[in-house]
Protein backbone atom coordinates (compact mmCIF):
# COMPACT_ATOMS: atom_id res chain seq x y z
CA UNK A 1 0.00 0.00 0.00
CA UNK A 2 1.76 3.06 -0.82
CA UNK A 3 1.77 6.34 1.66
CA UNK A 4 -0.26 9.75 -0.01
CA UNK A 5 1.51 11.79 2.86
CA UNK A 6 4.42 14.11 1.62
CA UNK A 7 7.56 13.33 1.75
CA UNK A 8 8.40 16.49 3.82
CA UNK A 9 12.14 16.15 1.98
CA UNK A 10 10.78 16.67 -1.16
CA UNK A 11 11.32 20.40 -2.36
CA UNK A 12 8.48 22.59 -3.36
CA UNK A 13 7.56 23.33 -7.05
CA UNK A 14 8.90 26.52 -8.17
CA UNK A 15 6.43 29.35 -8.91
CA UNK A 16 5.79 29.58 -13.00
CA UNK A 17 7.00 32.43 -15.31
CA UNK A 18 4.81 32.96 -17.91
CA UNK A 19 7.47 34.85 -21.02
CA UNK A 20 6.00 36.75 -24.18
CA UNK A 21 8.04 37.88 -26.43
CA UNK A 22 6.05 40.52 -28.22
CA UNK A 23 8.46 41.95 -31.21
CA UNK A 24 8.37 45.78 -31.85
CA UNK A 25 5.19 47.30 -30.19
CA UNK A 26 4.56 50.71 -29.23
CA UNK A 27 5.20 52.21 -26.32
CA UNK A 28 1.69 53.46 -25.07
CA UNK A 29 0.31 50.00 -26.59
CA UNK A 30 2.92 47.99 -24.18
CA UNK A 31 1.53 49.84 -21.12
CA UNK A 32 -2.19 49.15 -21.55
CA UNK A 33 -1.01 45.58 -21.87
CA UNK A 34 0.80 45.57 -18.93
CA UNK A 35 -2.26 47.47 -16.52
CA UNK A 36 -4.33 44.86 -17.76
CA UNK A 37 -2.53 41.40 -17.37
CA UNK A 38 -1.44 43.61 -13.58
CA UNK A 39 -4.72 43.32 -12.52
CA UNK A 40 -4.88 39.63 -13.88
CA UNK A 41 -2.24 38.65 -11.58
CA UNK A 42 -3.47 40.87 -8.61
CA UNK A 43 -6.07 38.06 -9.03
CA UNK A 44 -4.52 34.97 -9.70
CA UNK A 45 -5.46 34.68 -13.14
CA UNK A 46 -2.51 34.46 -14.52
CA UNK A 47 1.19 33.55 -13.33
CA UNK A 48 4.01 35.73 -12.65
CA UNK A 49 4.83 37.12 -16.32
CA UNK A 50 7.86 38.66 -18.17
CA UNK A 51 7.02 40.76 -21.38
CA UNK A 52 9.80 40.90 -23.37
CA UNK A 53 10.05 43.72 -26.50
CA UNK A 54 11.64 46.32 -28.00
CA UNK A 55 9.95 50.19 -28.62
CA UNK A 56 10.33 52.02 -31.56
CA UNK A 57 12.19 55.86 -30.79
CA UNK A 58 10.25 56.93 -27.61
CA UNK A 59 11.26 59.24 -25.14
CA UNK A 60 9.27 58.01 -21.50
CA UNK A 61 8.95 60.84 -18.87
CA UNK A 62 8.72 59.29 -15.33
CA UNK A 63 7.52 60.73 -12.48
CA UNK A 64 10.57 62.45 -11.53
CA UNK A 65 11.23 64.14 -15.08
CA UNK A 66 10.99 67.45 -16.59
CA UNK A 67 10.43 69.02 -19.89
CA UNK A 68 13.71 70.41 -19.98
CA UNK A 69 15.39 67.05 -19.48
CA UNK A 70 14.78 66.53 -23.18
CA UNK A 71 17.14 68.51 -24.94
CA UNK A 72 16.21 69.10 -28.59
CA UNK A 73 13.09 70.77 -29.86
CA UNK A 74 9.79 69.33 -31.40
CA UNK A 75 11.14 69.45 -35.07
CA UNK A 76 14.15 67.64 -33.98
CA UNK A 77 12.02 64.75 -32.67
CA UNK A 78 9.63 65.19 -35.46
CA UNK A 79 12.91 64.34 -38.01
CA UNK A 80 14.18 61.62 -35.64
CA UNK A 81 11.05 59.86 -35.30
CA UNK A 82 11.02 60.30 -31.77
CA UNK A 83 7.42 59.94 -29.61
CA UNK A 84 7.28 61.66 -25.94
CA UNK A 85 5.00 59.58 -23.86
CA UNK A 86 4.38 60.46 -19.80
CA UNK A 87 4.48 57.28 -18.01
CA UNK A 88 3.55 56.57 -14.43
CA UNK A 89 6.88 54.48 -13.63
CA UNK A 90 9.11 56.08 -11.47
CA UNK A 91 12.89 57.65 -12.14
CA UNK A 92 12.98 60.66 -14.99
CA UNK A 93 13.47 60.25 -18.75
CA UNK A 94 14.87 57.52 -20.64
CA UNK A 95 15.23 56.50 -24.16
CA UNK A 96 13.80 52.98 -25.63
CA UNK A 97 14.36 52.06 -29.14
CA UNK A 98 15.76 49.32 -31.76
CA UNK A 99 18.30 47.42 -30.63
CA UNK A 100 16.85 47.90 -26.85
CA UNK A 101 15.73 44.45 -25.14
CA UNK A 102 12.75 45.98 -22.60
CA UNK A 103 11.56 43.52 -20.41
CA UNK A 104 8.71 44.44 -18.14
CA UNK A 105 7.99 41.63 -15.44
CA UNK A 106 4.15 41.32 -13.88
CA UNK A 107 5.19 39.86 -10.25
CA UNK A 108 2.98 39.25 -7.64
CA UNK A 109 5.61 40.51 -4.95
CA UNK A 110 3.92 38.98 -2.14
CA UNK A 111 3.67 35.30 -3.94
CA UNK A 112 7.33 35.75 -4.27
CA UNK A 113 10.03 33.13 -3.20
CA UNK A 114 11.73 36.47 -1.93
CA UNK A 115 10.95 39.00 0.52
CA UNK A 116 8.05 41.38 -0.79
CA UNK A 117 10.13 45.06 -0.72
CA UNK A 118 11.17 47.11 -3.61
CA UNK A 119 14.99 46.94 -2.54
CA UNK A 120 14.96 43.34 -2.97
CA UNK A 121 13.31 43.71 -6.16
CA UNK A 122 15.08 46.19 -7.70
CA UNK A 123 18.44 44.39 -6.62
CA UNK A 124 17.59 40.74 -8.35
CA UNK A 125 16.68 42.86 -11.64
CA UNK A 126 20.42 44.23 -11.30
CA UNK A 127 21.17 40.71 -10.83
CA UNK A 128 19.54 39.01 -13.89
CA UNK A 129 21.66 42.02 -15.90
CA UNK A 130 24.58 41.63 -14.17
CA UNK A 131 24.70 37.64 -14.71
CA UNK A 132 23.26 38.38 -18.61
CA UNK A 133 26.46 40.55 -19.10
CA UNK A 134 28.75 38.19 -17.69
CA UNK A 135 27.35 35.21 -20.94
CA UNK A 136 28.89 37.90 -23.39
CA UNK A 137 31.91 38.47 -21.76
CA UNK A 138 30.86 41.66 -20.15
CA UNK A 139 31.41 42.62 -16.59
CA UNK A 140 28.55 44.55 -14.94
CA UNK A 141 27.88 46.39 -11.82
CA UNK A 142 26.11 48.53 -9.29
CA UNK A 143 26.90 51.69 -8.87
CA UNK A 144 26.30 53.03 -5.03
CA UNK A 145 23.79 55.62 -5.20
CA UNK A 146 22.11 54.75 -8.97
CA UNK A 147 19.78 52.22 -9.96
CA UNK A 148 20.51 49.93 -13.52
CA UNK A 149 23.48 48.40 -14.47
CA UNK A 150 27.17 49.68 -14.79
CA UNK A 151 30.02 49.14 -16.62
CA UNK A 152 33.40 50.46 -17.05
CA UNK A 153 33.73 50.74 -12.88
CA UNK A 154 36.84 49.13 -12.44
CA UNK A 155 38.56 51.22 -15.12
CA UNK A 156 41.51 53.79 -14.62
CA UNK A 157 40.77 56.48 -15.35
CA UNK A 158 37.57 55.81 -13.48
CA UNK A 159 34.72 55.98 -16.17
CA UNK A 160 31.17 54.23 -15.43
CA UNK A 161 29.20 54.08 -18.49
CA UNK A 162 25.28 53.36 -17.78
CA UNK A 163 24.25 49.87 -19.91
CA UNK A 164 20.90 49.30 -18.57
CA UNK A 165 18.63 51.21 -16.84
CA UNK A 166 15.48 50.53 -14.98
CA UNK A 167 12.16 51.86 -13.91
CA UNK A 168 9.18 50.94 -12.02
CA UNK A 169 5.97 50.89 -10.83
CA UNK A 170 4.08 48.87 -8.09
CA UNK A 171 0.63 48.43 -7.00
CA UNK A 172 -0.78 46.39 -4.70
CA UNK A 173 2.47 44.07 -4.63
CA UNK A 174 2.10 44.06 -8.61
CA UNK A 175 4.98 45.12 -10.83
CA UNK A 176 4.64 46.88 -13.54
CA UNK A 177 7.63 48.20 -15.95
CA UNK A 178 11.37 47.06 -15.35
CA UNK A 179 14.68 47.39 -16.97
CA UNK A 180 16.19 48.73 -20.51
CA UNK A 181 19.19 46.62 -21.70
CA UNK A 182 21.09 48.29 -24.40
CA UNK A 183 22.39 45.70 -27.17
CA UNK A 184 22.83 47.77 -30.58
CA UNK A 185 20.45 51.16 -29.85
CA UNK A 186 20.99 54.49 -31.40
CA UNK A 187 23.37 55.59 -29.02
CA UNK A 188 22.96 59.74 -30.45
CA UNK A 189 19.56 59.74 -29.20
CA UNK A 190 20.34 59.11 -26.00
CA UNK A 191 22.67 62.72 -26.80
CA UNK A 192 19.18 64.39 -26.52
CA UNK A 193 18.27 63.93 -23.22
CA UNK A 194 19.94 63.95 -20.05
CA UNK A 195 19.12 60.11 -19.07
CA UNK A 196 18.04 59.29 -15.47
CA UNK A 197 18.56 62.89 -14.63
CA UNK A 198 22.50 61.94 -14.94
CA UNK A 199 25.03 64.09 -16.78
CA UNK A 200 28.56 62.87 -15.19
CA UNK A 201 28.63 59.75 -16.82
CA UNK A 202 27.48 58.53 -20.24
CA UNK A 203 25.65 55.51 -21.67
CA UNK A 204 26.74 52.21 -23.80
CA UNK A 205 25.75 49.31 -24.90
CA UNK A 206 26.33 45.95 -25.24
CA UNK A 207 27.82 45.82 -28.83
CA UNK A 208 29.69 49.00 -28.57
CA UNK A 209 31.62 47.39 -25.17
CA UNK A 210 32.14 44.28 -26.74
CA UNK A 211 33.00 45.59 -30.48
CA UNK A 212 30.90 42.47 -32.46
CA UNK A 213 27.52 42.99 -33.61
CA UNK A 214 24.82 41.33 -31.24
CA UNK A 215 21.13 40.49 -32.01
CA UNK A 216 18.12 41.67 -29.46
CA UNK A 217 16.99 38.06 -30.59
CA UNK A 218 20.66 36.45 -29.29
CA UNK A 219 20.67 38.32 -26.03
CA UNK A 220 16.53 37.28 -25.16
CA UNK A 221 17.32 33.39 -23.88
CA UNK A 222 19.87 34.64 -21.72
CA UNK A 223 18.32 37.15 -20.65
CA UNK A 224 15.22 34.63 -19.90
CA UNK A 225 17.48 31.87 -18.30
CA UNK A 226 19.09 34.63 -15.72
CA UNK A 227 15.30 35.98 -14.60
CA UNK A 228 14.02 32.57 -13.65
CA UNK A 229 17.22 31.70 -12.00
CA UNK A 230 17.61 34.30 -10.12
CA UNK A 231 14.04 34.61 -8.92
CA UNK A 232 14.01 31.41 -8.33
CA UNK A 233 11.22 30.49 -11.25
CA UNK A 234 10.92 27.79 -13.72
CA UNK A 235 9.50 29.03 -16.99
CA UNK A 236 6.43 27.59 -18.37
CA UNK A 237 6.45 25.22 -20.97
Amino acid sequence: MFSTEKDPTESAPLPLLRVRWLGTMEYREAWELQKSLAAKRLQDEIPDTLLLLEHPPTFTLGRNAKPSDILVDAETLSREGIEVVQSDRGGDVTYHGPGQLVGYPIVNLQRSPHSPNLHTYFRLLEETLICSLAHFGVEGNRFKGYTGVWVGMNTQPFAPEKIAAMGIRVSRWVTQHGFALNVSPNLSHFEMIIPCDIREYGVTSLQKVTSREIAVESVMPVVIEEFSRVFGMEVES
